[in-house]
């Protein structure tokens, strides 16, 4: 496999680089293109999922938006230090009976030498909201 630049250790700037470019796959809605920032063993817990390579990403994140449309979403860095990347998140979308919800949450992250997300724990809170009240 190829490298996935920006590599570890990170820096304040390669840090926030990697955040940034994790937010904008993550707004394409695509399980394919979202799924080659992990490596191929990746280990996912995402609230009380646990998901295990690529393939399970991909099929949890196709899952994902068929559920939560109009979804947007925003990451923040939180803290970083060689190889893990702490982040803050939120994100809006709507269930299919229209009801909009603010998720909430933390996701930490470990990157191989290569560059690629090998494990993220992420603990998320949604509130349901009134369309009105959407911030993203």
């Amino acid at each position: 496999m190829e490298q996935k630049h920006p590599l570890p250790p990170f820096t304040k700037e390669t840090a926030v680089q990697k955040v940034q470019m994790a937010e904008d796959a993550w707004n394409s809605k695509d399980p394919i293109k979202v799924s080659k920032a992990y490596s191929l063993q990746t280990e996912w817990r995402n609230r009380d999922q646990f998901i295990n390579g690529r393939k399970e990403v991909q099929d949890f994140l196709s899952d994902k938006w068929k559920k939560e449309l109009d979804y947007k979403l925003k990451k923040e860095l939180w803290a970083f230090q060689e190889n893990r990347i702490a982040v803050r998140f939120e994100y809006e979308y709507r269930d299919k009976n229209g009801q909009w919800f603010r998720a909430y949450g933390n996701e930490n992250w470990e990157f191989d030498e290569d560059g690629y997300m090998q494990k993220r724990y992420a603990s998320i809170n949604d509130l349901k909201i009134n369309e009105s009240d959407r911030k993203l």
